[in-house]
């Protein structure tokens, strides 16, 4: 049983299913549908999909990425990183690809009577057995119990009582998809004032999803006040999204790890294990590869407690190394201010051969599916 239809919890179901498991999904929304704007595939998200037979699909619908890289607000590049080099080194480029299109591809993988929507999980108990107990009083005994709920997981509060909630970041968000195709040329680049930042990447569909941020709590939301003198094309990004759409997220992160991702035969997995800041683009492919791995551990006629041994083994080490990383790239990136430290960093991106930097990139997209046990 998997608790959360999003990313991670939908590709877990994928990976479960085809290994042989019965699977059933609860999601608390009473509809099919994902919120939120687009998302960036990297090289090891996507091999995590190609293991799930789904990527095709989502390289179909996403669009590669476009040679991009880091820019001063005025415009003037502090490095650049071409797609061909990216390919070249990680054997695939990233894709740039609508959140809504992609839980469709992942809803469409799965038999229509797998998720269950509308179904709220009021209790988790891990046993062995586990428990799980929908509205106050379906209550199930599955074998596993895969708590994909994000970063507010009630499943990890009843499962580690004690541990620290997630804590802010220091910066807030705001997410954007333009109304209509882009006309323009667009590429996947991030942009650094002080204290400030604006990404964009270009979408399948011909849109482009963008991102900005600004350390808080001093970041009001006139985004025209705070970009629009910053380069092209971000003022006409702005004019050319509907302001209902745009999303504010004030960014947490998991601060505090978890001793562990599993407690009797309940797993957890995604934002609900290591909530992670967005500053490397992982958070997504962290989870689906989460899904990958613990589809690989648990042959449904095998030990399943040895199973979930060898899945907090593999992915816990990784995946909060990565958190861990990503917040200090927040620190370096988004979050500077001093303007003898923001000199400095952009003296060293110019620096620094691009070659250098898409290596440092590769290192956390450098990963490969194992092998089913």
């Amino acid at each position: 049983m998997v608790i959360g239809a999003g990313i991670g919890g939908l590709c877990a179901a994928i990976g479960l299913r085809r290994r042989g498991w019965e699977v059933t999904v609860l999601e608390r929304r009473a509809a099919p549908g994902a919120e939120g704007s687009g998302v960036t595939l990297m090289a090891n998200g996507l091999r995590g999909l190609d293991a799930l037979g789904v990527g095709a699909a989502v390289r179909g619908e996403g669009r590669a990425g476009t040679p991009g890289g880091a820019r001063t607000s005025d415009g003037r590049w502090l490095s650049r990183i071409e797609g061909e080099s990216m390919s070249s080194q990680l054997g695939t480029t990233a894709v740039g690809i609508h959140r809504a299109t992609l839980h469709r591809i992942l809803l469409n993988a799965l038999p229509p009577e797998t998720v269950i929507h509308d179904a709220q999980v009021t209790d988790v108990d891990p046993g062995p057995p586990p428990t799980v107990v929908v509205r106050g009083h379906d209550v199930r005994h599955p074998d596993l119990v895969v708590a994909a709920d994000g970063i507010g997981s009630r499943t990890r509060s009843r499962l580690w009582p004690g541990h620290p909630d997630p804590v802010p970041s220091g910066s807030m968000a705001w997410l954007g998809v333009t109304t209509g195709p882009w006309p323009h040329t667009a590429v996947t680049t991030v942009t650094w004032g002080r204290g400030e930042e604006f990404g964009m990447v270009p979408l399948g569909d011909g849109r482009v999803y963008w991102w900005a941020s600004a350390n808080a709590p001093s970041a009001d939301g006139d985004l025209h006040r705070r970009f629009g003198a910053w380069h092209d094309p971000i003022p006409a990004l702005l004019d050319a999204t509907d302001p209902a759409s745009i999303i504010r997220v004030d960014l947490r992160h998991l601060g505090t790890p978890l001793p562990s991702y599993r407690k009797g035969s309940v797993v957890v997995l995604g934002d609900a294990a290591h909530a992670m800041t967005p500053n490397l683009g992982q958070g997504a492919n962290q989870a689906i590869e989460d899904a990958v791995v613990l589809a690989a551990m648990c042959d449904p006629l095998a030990d399943l407690s040895e199973a979930l041994d060898a899945y907090d083994r593999t992915r816990r080490p990784r995946s909060q190394n990565i958190a861990r990383a990503a917040l200090r790239m927040s620190r370096f990136g988004q979050q500077l201010t001093n303007p003898l430290a923001v000199a400095t960093r952009n003296a060293v991106m110019r620096w620094t051969p691009p070659r250098t930097a898409l290596r440092t990139m590769s290192h956390y997209a450098d990963w490969q599916p194992p092998d089913p046990r």
